[in-house]
């Protein structure tokens, strides 16, 4: 599911929550803006401190990509090598010029442009090796900033808490306020190490699972090209490219292959026994 992300935090916001009521707490009593203050606007400043500029204007976009998900359709982008793979066999490596501008992955269409400007197989290889590992490497940024974040955060909440405790001591001369003080003071706490087992972590080790997976699909999609260019049999390509599918979706794959086969196929005809039992 795409939005497991977003469920799993949601689901652990709601289990907290429902705990707090069984205990016979009130959940509007966990609500305590200095500490709110203290955790998320000093974690948020920590990290912009430890970031970039515009690794921290892409906080947002982040956010959104683990929550919503990668689509990548290694079936589809996997039938579209094959089927060049086919065309460049019959008729040759430049007849392919005209289907560069149709590819929609600027990847892809990279790599077969490359191939249909004669480029050497190893610069190939190196080039579509680099725009890899270069993606990694951002995404490493990506995912760390978020750590990092997750490491900050218990450490402010326990310094909300020293500061709201430095308050409590401050007024000892009233100790009928002191349980409710005190109580309000472990909230920052509280912020602190939610926040960074509950937002910050999960979503920064998506950001890597999500990473891995793009990073998997596009050396797909370098094997695919590579092939096309040393003029591989389709057939061996589109075995090769399996390979790179998990097993249990190359099984839904092809019984979802049967099933449109079984349809499309003509019904076969009556044999002459059926015909005169129908008679």
């Amino acid at each position: 599911m795409k939005a497991i992300t977003a469920i799993g935090i949601g689901g652990a916001f709601v289990a907290l929550l429902l705990a707090v009521v069984m205990e016979g707490g009130n959940p509007a009593g966990l609500l305590n803006i200095p500490a709110f203050i203290i955790v998320v606007g000093g974690t948020f400043c920590a990290t912009a401190a430890s970031s970039s500029f515009e690794q921290v204007a892409r906080i947002p976009a982040l956010y959104k990509v683990a929550f919503s998900g990668a689509s990548l359709d290694s079936h589809g982008a996997s039938k579209q090598m094959v089927a060049l793979a086919e065309k460049a066999r019959r008729e040759g490596l430049l007849a392919l010029e005209r289907d560069v501008k149709e590819i929609e992955d600027e990847y892809t269409r990279k790599g077969i442009q490359l191939v249909v400007d004669g480029t050497d197989s190893e610069l190939v290889r190196s080039i579509l090796q680099s725009e890899i590992d270069g993606m990694m490497q951002r995404h490493q940024q990506n995912a760390h900033m978020f750590a990092t974040g997750g490491g900050f955060a218990p450490t402010l909440g326990i310094l909300g808490t020293v500061l709201s405790l430095v308050h409590v001591l401050e007024n000892l001369s009233n100790p009928g306020e002191l349980g409710h003080s005190i109580a309000g003071a472990f909230l920052a706490t509280l912020y602190g190490v939610g926040s960074a087992n509950l937002i910050f972590l999960p979503v920064s080790n998506k950001l890597k699972e999500l990473s891995t997976e793009e990073a998997l699909y596009r050396t797909m999609l370098l094997e695919a090209v590579l092939s096309i260019q040393a003029g591989d049999n389709p057939r061996m390509l589109a075995e090769k490219l399996e390979t790179f599918i998990p097993p249990d979706a190359r099984g839904e794959e092809a019984e979802a292959a049967k099933g449109a086969k079984a349809k499309a196929a003509p019904k076969a005809a009556p044999e002459p026994a059926e015909e005169e039992e129908a008679a």
